[in-house]
């Protein structure tokens, strides 16, 4: 199961990457372009909407698990930079790494 979280979390920042790197080649790098594209139409806000409530829900699931899991200010970072598609999958696999 390790090495499907290491898979999961590689895949979770190349794939999302793929589309950020089209949407600044033609777009350029600025913040506010950015966020209104995220929130171009109802369906993507509502997809932004559930990013943001889920990557709370881990944030608090981190800070909960205990002194036995890896530290969480890691995983908020790649959270932050790349998405809950890579830090999740990355998390479960430190976890994982761990207990054996």
């Amino acid at each position: 199961m390790k090495n499907f979280y290491l898979l999961l979390a590689i895949s979770g920042a190349v794939i999302p990457y793929a589309f950020f790197v089209q949407h600044f080649g033609t777009e350029g790098y600025a913040l506010p372009a950015f966020l209104a594209a995220v929130l171009a139409t109802p369906a993507a806000s509502g997809f932004a909407a559930d990013l943001i409530i889920s990557s709370l829900v881990f944030w608090f699931w981190m800070f909960s698990a205990g002194a036995n899991a890896p530290k969480p200010w890691a995983f908020m970072v790649l959270n932050l930079l790349i998405g809950l598609s890579c830090a999740l999958p990355a998390y479960l696999y430190w976890r994982e790494r761990r207990a054996a």
